[in-house]
């Protein structure tokens, strides 16, 4: 891992030397300057401070002083998000094969619930930065935030879930530590010695790419909401809860809250527990009245691949798939879907999945439990008929 250093001895001029950085971060130390957490790596001071700020590499091998794998746990007003505990799960398995050590990490204002909850979920130790300056999600102060836990922790790896917020966070994190970061994965392993092994589509999705970082560490990856099970909450609570100290630097932001809004209320695919898939089977948008009614004796929420998102035949956010949302649910039933590695991706860990396509060789019956082979304009409303007459299930 790199980091800069900041020769005290041939400084001469503080001031000059402070404004060479654009984001404020040479600040005044014990024995003269020092870099604070609103540095981003940008290396400007090294390249324009005629030696006086340096770019060093650790000497050590890039496994050794790293250790534990460590999870974001994001929270909003307080509350978990639901991924960082799937996060901690996988932690756990990682770690009980690897024996290192599972930290949590957690930024925001108000967090005790949040710290107790994590303790029931395999966290042996939960970092705190609870401040009002995190109330609301500023990208620079959550990231000085981590980037003074990783430094101080050293965790061989970090999970962030992918989120919106996730997305944000978890490759200005990288950047700063100069380290690698596999976005969206949607398998993870870690070998004996704790090297994290990523798995992630590439291509397009035509591939399944399997990354290692084997140069730098801290290891970074991102995860999607519901690809990672849920592990089970044990009764009891253990672990250890530390509250980091805030500095004005993590404070300090070029991003102004003026208010902040709660986002209308809309249904969430990622927690029905039926969802009817449209694909590209069906022929116009007239035609999704026939998904929709089959949805509808299921009590099941209507979603759709790509290519019918992209025709505006429906709401994006009712997209599956690496583009669009990750679901689990107990049952999903596809109609004229063809199963592409894409949307397999975005739906794979479905409890029962039933495939209606009038393709024998579609990819989508590669992955179901029950596969149909027939002109969905036939088999739908057949089905849907026997399903509210009380003669399927």
């Amino acid at each position: 891992m790199a980091r800069l250093i900041v020769h005290k001895e041939l400084v001469d001029d503080f001031g000059k030397l402070a404004a060479l950085c654009p984001f404020g971060a040479i600040v005044p130390g014990h024995e003269g300057a020092e870099i604070d957490g609103r540095c981003r790596m940008c290396l400007v001071c090294v390249r324009r401070s005629e030696g006086r700020v340096t770019l060093e590499e650790d000497a050590k091998g890039p496994a050794e002083g790293w250790d534990g794998i460590a999870v974001f746990a994001e929270t909003e007003g307080g509350r978990l998000h639901p991924v960082g505990l799937e996060l901690l799960g996988k932690a756990g398995l990682m770690a009980a094969r690897s024996g290192q050590k599972v930290l949590a990490v957690a930024v925001g204002h108000g967090l005790d619930g949040a710290a107790d909850e994590l303790r029931h979920y395999g966290a042996g130790r939960v970092v705190l930065y609870d401040d009002a300056a995190f109330a609301h999600y500023r990208v620079d102060t959550y990231t000085a935030a981590l980037h003074d836990f990783v430094m101080a922790e050293r965790p061989g790896t970090v999970l962030i879930g992918a989120t919106t917020l996730g997305r944000s966070l978890a490759p200005r994190l990288a950047a700063r530590l100069r380290t690698g970061l596999t976005a969206d994965c949607t398998v993870l392993d870690m070998e004996e010695d704790g090297s994290l092994i990523q798995t992630r589509p590439a291509f397009g999705g035509n591939i399944m790419a399997t990354i290692k970082t084997p140069a730098h560490r801290p290891q970074m990856a991102t995860v999607r909401y519901k690809v990672m099970d849920m592990p089970e909450r044990s009764k009891e609570a253990s672990g250890l809860v530390v509250r980091a100290a805030v500095t004005d630097g993590m404070r300090r932001s070029g991003i102004e809250v003026l208010e902040a809004r709660p986002k209308e209320k809309v249904v969430d695919l990622t927690e029905a527990d039926a969802i009817v898939v449209a694909g590209r089977g069906i022929k116009s948008q007239a035609d999704m009245a026939i998904v929709g009614r089959l949805a509808d004796a299921l009590h099941a929420q209507v979603a759709a691949t790509r290519p019918l998102i992209e025709a505006g035949w429906q709401d994006p956010r009712r997209q599956i798939g690496l583009s669009g949302r990750t679901v689990k649910p107990r049952l999903i039933v596809t109609c004229g879907v063809s199963g592409s590695v894409q949307f397999a991706a975005g739906m794979r860990g479905s409890g029962r999945i039933v495939a209606i396509n009038s393709d024998a060789d579609a990819s989508i019956f590669d992955i179901s439990h029950i596969g149909i082979v027939g002109d969905l304009y036939e088999v739908v409303p057949r089905l849907t008929r026997m399903i509210e007459d009380g003669r399927a299930i």
